[in-house]
């Protein structure tokens, strides 16, 4: 009976081993899903700002999601609540304007907050982004984005002000369009505007539409990302059955995991991507 159990106990710590060496690979063999640092990697440094854009780098991590809101003067800043209040001190700064709605603020006013206490002191004196300072970061990184348009019903044109942001930038390119750019939302209409206003760029519907549905979605989108709790098998297997606008299947990018297994059961499922705010722990987990 001893040797028996010392045998099982062997078994088990080896499999545990062999889970942290060797990726989980997708359902039918494919390669590990690709890891994105959700905001940047948001876990150790402000989201949504340089710094977590810089820690994405530092941990090796290629890929990045951020999300793009318009101010009150028509500039493009990165950050996701529609309201300041969470992630700046907009409330010390500017106490007599509740909500604190980002759209109600200049770029100038953005900019004089601070965006990085709240998450330590380390920090402190950290701005809001605009979307021009992101991608200039993440270029000279060589780093994706996977963009979200934000809250588009309160932007109306918003879709076209980024694409033009973006190209002004040299991010519309062959080689950017190719490989290094994919723009999403939760808003199928903001997908789909997108898609008709610059065919070439690569988009993303964030959700979990029907299955019956999904071949609707095919026609403008090249992603569903659908949050990971929400997946099976059959639904990344349908997802993955039909072709998008480029021509390609459907990918699914599952967000927001930041622990082992759930990442291990994404994998498993067969997702393409995976979103976190831990990204290394993910990418530890199932080696992608």
């Amino acid at each position: 009976m001893h040797v028996r159990a010392v045998a099982a106990s062997t078994a088990a710590l080896l499999g545990t081993a062999a889970l942290a060496l060797f990726p989980v690979r997708a359902a039918g063999g494919d390669a590990p899903p690709l890891v994105v640092a959700h905001r940047g990697a948001s876990g150790y440094a402000p989201e949504n700002t340089l710094p977590a854009a810089d820690r994405a780098a530092e941990l090796g991590v290629g890929w990045v999601e951020n999300d793009v809101q318009r101010t009150r003067d028509g500039r493009l800043v990165v950050l996701h609540d529609e309201s300041l209040a969470r992630t700046t001190d907009v409330e010390e700064v500017f106490p007599g304007r509740s909500p604190w709605k980002v759209r109600d603020f200049t770029a100038a006013e953005i900019a004089r907050l601070d965006a990085g206490s709240w998450f330590g002191p380390a920090f402190a004196g950290t701005r809001v982004p605009t979307l021009e300072q992101l991608v200039r970061r993440l270029e000279r990184h060589g780093q994706k984005l996977l963009l979200e348009i934000k809250n588009p019903r309160l932007y109306p044109g918003i879709e076209g002000e980024t694409l033009e942001a973006l190209d002004d930038e040299g991010w519309l390119d062959r080689a950017h369009l190719r490989s290094r750019l994919v723009v999403q939302s939760f808003s199928a209409d903001s997908v789909r505007t997108v898609h008709e206003l610059e065919p070439g760029v690569r988009t993303g519907f964030i959700g979990a539409p029907p299955a019956e549905d999904l071949p609707g979605y095919a026609g403008f989108a090249d992603q569903i990302n659908p949050p990971h709790a929400s997946l099976s098998s059959g639904y990344v297997t349908a997802a993955r059955g039909l072709r998008g606008p480029h021509g390609k299947p459907l990918k699914v990018f599952a967000w927001t995991v930041d622990d082992a297994p759930a990442a291990r059961r994404a994998a498993g499922l067969g997702v393409d991507g995976i979103i976190s705010n831990k990204p290394d722990v993910v990418r530890d987990a199932v080696g992608g």
